[in-house]
């Protein structure tokens, strides 16, 4: 049989448990010291109304001259039960200076000794006392009577202890009553605040809430992607290690405003959006990412959630796959186009025209050879010469012609190990299939480029016969999801700011203007490390010396 192990109490139980204690404690403790300082309160208030009531007997003419008569009990006995009706009093005692009676409440004490002290009284000093007499325990006034020079007499006025107690004691019932009150109303207000505790801690305990913190904070650091917390103003209040890694930001971002991070102006806008974002595609200076965004409302805007993932290396695959893509197609088609010249020359040879067929043939791989030789000719660094050929043939399909200007010269081994093969082809590529867009339709559809090193710079110029760019577009063109054509399915807009951002990582240049045959000309600068230029100087000084107008066709 399992037996139940109770569940330890919420945080916010525990909370309320401690703090109605602590109430109960401070109330508690609060009306023992206003009872005991209202008891003490009455002792002096007592000793105060002794005193007062004592004096004003021993100031009174009658009771000097009651004490000159032979027998001062007659007169003073009733005057003295008069003086405790009208004061409140629980005794008047006048006596002898040796302390004999002349009256006391009860006529069977007159004449004898007074109980207490008297002595300070004989030295002419009032002094008040607690001393238990015939009466029981009482708060007593002793002051002597003065004729002359001569103390003749004493007077002593006393109130009970036990009248002091039932003074005391009604006001603690009154106490009592307002600590009452006041511990109900502070465990009503504690459940309240506590109540409204269990909601946000969800009723759970102190450990509990500890675990889930560890676990919480060993979330963040373990996941790799992203994670930012906005809240309301959208002020960072989180983010982890992926997300500093991803934003390019430091550790001490938290409580800053997103839009001082200093990220680009589209992510930057995406963040301060109100509205949700799913797998959205953004660039920061070197990485490519996809955004999401979801708002945290629970009645109103609390904050929004970003998750962020790295997917440079991705879209750089999908762009070398898109290559690909376009090489096979041309494969195709080319093998589609030598089917037919086989067919061609097979017929011819059939007809018994065989010298027409050796023609046909010589003529069709010289034109070919021609391509080939004239791409690697200028242009003999082994990725760059296959992108040229794969998108000469590409552009072929779509009836643009693509050639590579006399200007260009770039030898195998200059590209230093900084500088990858897939960056160049991510940086030109983009740029030919960005000029072939532009040239396919115009009167003549043509795309040139250009290619060499000068001053310890790699530079590559596209340019095309299409409608160019409007000079108040120049900026903006290089802006993720900027296009002046219709969006595919796809969506546009990505190759051009993919292109900046590569040119950016390598501390190049990117700029855009217009061409000689009135398309748009791109040109960028890459810098070569000092070693690839030490050994292709004299290449690099001739290329300088005739760049001239060429390379702008």
């Amino acid at each position: 049989m399992r037996i139940p192990v109770p569940r330890a109490r919420s945080l916010a139980g525990q909370l309320f448990a401690m703090q109605a204690v602590l109430i109960a404690v401070l109330v508690a403790g609060y009306a023992l010291f206003t009872y005991v300082s209202d008891r003490n309160q009455a002792e002096d208030a007592a000793g105060r109304q002794a005193m007062a009531v004592a004096r004003s007997i021993a100031d009174s003419p009658s009771v000097r001259e009651a004490i000159r008569t032979s027998d001062p009990t007659a007169p003073l006995q009733p005057y003295a039960l008069s003086v405790m009706r009208d004061t409140d009093v629980d005794f008047v005692t006048i006596m002898d200076p040796a302390g004999i009676r002349w009256t006391h409440p009860d006529p069977a004490q007159i004449g004898g000794r007074f109980l207490g002290h008297i002595e300070p009284a004989l030295r002419g000093e009032s002094f008040t006392e607690t001393y238990t007499g015939t009466l029981g325990p009482s708060v007593r006034a002793v002051t002597p009577v003065h004729d002359g020079p001569r103390i003749v007499g004493l007077v002593s006025a006393g109130i009970r202890v036990e009248a002091i107690s039932e003074r005391a004691r009604g006001q603690l019932t009154a106490l009592i009553g307002a600590a009452g009150g006041a511990l109900v109303l502070g465990g009503v207000g504690t459940y309240v605040v506590n109540a409204r505790l269990r909601r946000h801690t969800h009723g759970m305990n102190a450990t509990e809430l500890s675990r889930m913190h560890d676990y919480h904070q060993a979330a963040l650091h373990a996941v790799r992607e992203g994670l930012l917390m906005l809240d309301g103003q959208y002020r960072v209040a989180l983010i982890n290690d992926g997300g500093q890694e991803l934003l390019g930001v430091p550790g001490d971002v938290v409580g800053r405003s997103v839009a001082d991070l200093g990220l680009p102006a589209p992510l930057t806008g995406a963040l301060l959006s109100s509205e949700p974002r799913a797998d959205e595609v953004q660039l920061t200076a070197d990485r490519v990412l996809v955004l999401n965004t979801s708002p945290v409302s629970g009645g109103e805007r609390r904050g929004t959630v970003v998750t962020l993932r790295d997917v440079t290396e991705l879209q750089s695959l999908m762009g070398e796959l898109d290559s690909e893509r376009g090489f096979t197609q041309a494969l195709r088609s080319q093998a589609h186009e030598a089917a037919n010249r086989l067919h061609t020359v097979v017929s011819l040879i059939e007809l018994g025209r065989a010298e027409e067929a050796v023609d046909f043939a010589t003529a069709e791989l010289e034109l070919a050879q021609a391509l080939t030789d004239q791409v690697v000719a200028a242009v003999s660094e082994p990725v760059l010469a296959a992108l040229l050929l794969g998108k000469t043939a590409q552009a072929n399909e779509r009836g643009v012609e693509l050639v590579v200007s006399e200007d260009s010269g770039l030898d195998d081994g200059l590209l230093p190990p900084s500088l990858p093969a897939r960056d160049l082809v991510t940086i030109l590529g983009n740029l030919i299939d960005n000029a072939v867009d532009a040239a396919q339709g115009s009167a003549r559809a043509r795309v040139t480029v250009t290619a060499y090193t000068a001053d310890g710079e790699l530079v590559l110029r596209v340019a095309d016969t299409g409608e160019g760019v409007d000079p108040e577009h120049a900026e903006r063109v290089f802006q993720r999801g900027f296009t002046t054509k219709p969006s595919g399915p796809g969506g546009r807009g990505l190759g051009l700011a993919l292109v900046r951002q590569a040119v950016h990582r390598h501390g190049g240049t990117l700029a855009v203007a217009g061409a000689g045959d009135g398309g748009a000309e791109f040109e960028v600068r890459l810098p070569l490390s000092e070693e690839a230029l030490a050994s292709d100087a004299p290449r690099a000084a001739a290329d300088t010396a005739g760049t001239g107008a060429g390379g702008h066709a």
